[in-house]
């Protein structure tokens, strides 16, 4: 087992791996900006050192900054969480460079995965359903006509080196193709300094479903179910839910083989989740792996009873998942809601300010992750949850119930969140009767409380 590990990141997924490594007996870094000086990780970590100002670009994403406080504080491991730097193969390299273990897959692995198009040629070759598509990146609009004829339109137009829709269009008609196809290869250039396309066939009204993995050190594999990911706004996830309400068990054997075929093809060692659209037959498609702990663990955790992050750190350190992972059993329902600080009544607007008031909700089967406090300052520089709120139930009505119930006594004032919304989802009829796609909240009408 590791002796201390620094995690490279801020906010509840710091002061997440930091509880995680203290019940392991291990010493934790944080690191820092100086915006984040009075951060909880900060305050429970072993030590912290401050990286840089406020702005990622020059702290949090500042390779040699983080390099530099894992040498200085002998840290033997890194711990990258989510969003940052935890999907960087140059940094993964960095660290095996200079004798640090990076807690996410190889450098190889991460460009692997993290190329869309080599992804799926890979899943062909392990024998993982695909969207039917392109066979490899399309360089010209004449390619992609061709393509796109072959498949039927509606098509959709993806960044090879995407992700978070970034790089994606949706091609209803062979006249919009020329002006789309540029969009998308402006955009991807833009935003991965990437501009490869490859085209897939759409795949109307689908589900977002994903499964968790967690590969051991001999590269084997087990998968902890699904998790039900359609209720998202611009391709932002805003509610999960474990088990997904389409999923029986019969589906849920055929997903975790197709997971663990996908995470056993590239030897893939530590937590990871292989993501599927699922189409209105219950047909599943692959869509990509996600190569680190993703921001809705904890549903699974709540209904499989394992810590995913003392998994995680385990399998990195060289030891295999221990039973209690390997024979999980469902158990219940999980639900969590992403409070952001944001503006629902006005276009979701990122709503940085100090917390006046910070009250979480408590009972049974009710779980909050932050780092937020009352007096905190939500900070313009970063992503804009400030908690997750994670609920349990012996089923899935319950589970709703008990997180309308949660999100009522959940108090935060001095800044507008995201929990009104998700109040009037969990109402709506067609949430609970577990009728949707990812399409759902494109028509759904909030309506804002009156003075």
């Amino acid at each position: 087992m590791f002796k201390k590990v620094l995690i490279a990141n801020r906010g509840e997924i710091a002061l997440r791996v930091i509880r995680a490594c203290h019940e392991l007996g291990v010493d934790t870094v944080a690191v820092y900006s100086t915006v984040d000086e009075l951060s909880l990780h900060v305050r429970f970590a072993t030590e912290a050192v401050c990286i840089g100002p406020p702005e990622s670009s020059r702290s949090y994403l500042q390779i040699p900054s983080i390099i530099a406080a894992a040498e200085v504080t002998n840290a033997d491991a890194i711990h990258p969480g989510y969003g940052f730097l935890a999907e960087n193969a140059e940094f993964a390299a960095i660290c095996a460079d200079h004798n640090v273990t990076f807690i996410g897959p190889s450098a190889d692995i991460i460009n692997l995965m993290g190329d869309k198009n080599q992804a799926r040629r890979t899943m062909i070759a392990a024998g993982v359903p695909v969207t039917p598509g392109s066979q490899d990146v399309v360089t010209t609009v004449k390619d992609a006509q061709k393509i796109a004829e072959e498949l039927g339109y509606p098509v959709m137009v993806k960044a090879s080196a995407g992700g978070g829709g970034k790089g994606m269009r949706r091609v209803d008609q062979a006249a919009d193709l020329p002006k789309l196809f540029a969009q998308a290869r402006n955009e991807a250039e833009g935003a991965f300094g990437n501009g490869a396309l490859y085209l897939e066939k759409y795949v109307s009204k689908p589900r977002h479903i994903e499964v968790q993995i967690m590969g051991n050190p001999d590269g084997t594999a087990v998968a902890m179910g699904e998790r039900e990911c359609s209720i998202q706004r611009r391709n932002q996830k805003l509610i999960e839910e474990s088990p997904s309400p389409i999923v029986d068990d019969a589906m849920r054997k055929q997903l975790s083989d197709a997971a663990v075929k996908a995470a056993e093809k590239v030897s893939y060692v530590g937590a990871g989740t292989v993501e599927f659209l699922v189409d209105a037959d219950k047909n599943f498609y692959f869509m990509e792996m996600n190569t680190r702990i993703q921001v809705e663990h904890p549903v699974t955790e709540m209904v499989y009873g394992v810590d995913l992050v003392k998994a995680q750190i385990r399998a990195h350190a060289g030891l295999h998942v221990k039973k209690w992972v390997k024979n999980a059993k469902l158990r219940g329902h999980a639900i969590e809601c992403r409070i952001n600080a944001e503006d629902p009544e006005h276009d979701f607007r990122p709503a940085p300010g100090m917390i006046t008031s910070f009250h979480v909700p408590g009972g049974t089967g009710v779980r909050v992750d932050t780092a937020a406090y009352a007096g905190y300052q939500v900070q313009p520089y970063y992503d804009s949850m400030i908690a997750k709120l994670i609920v349990k139930g012996a089923d899935r009505n319950e589970a709703i119930n008990r997180m309308q119930r949660a999100l009522e006594e959940f108090i935060i004032e001095g800044i507008p969140t995201t929990i009104p919304f998700q109040q009037q989802v969990l109402a709506d009829p067609a949430f609970r009767s577990g009728e949707f796609t990812t399409a759902f909240l494109e028509t759904f009408e909030y309506k804002p409380a009156e003075e």
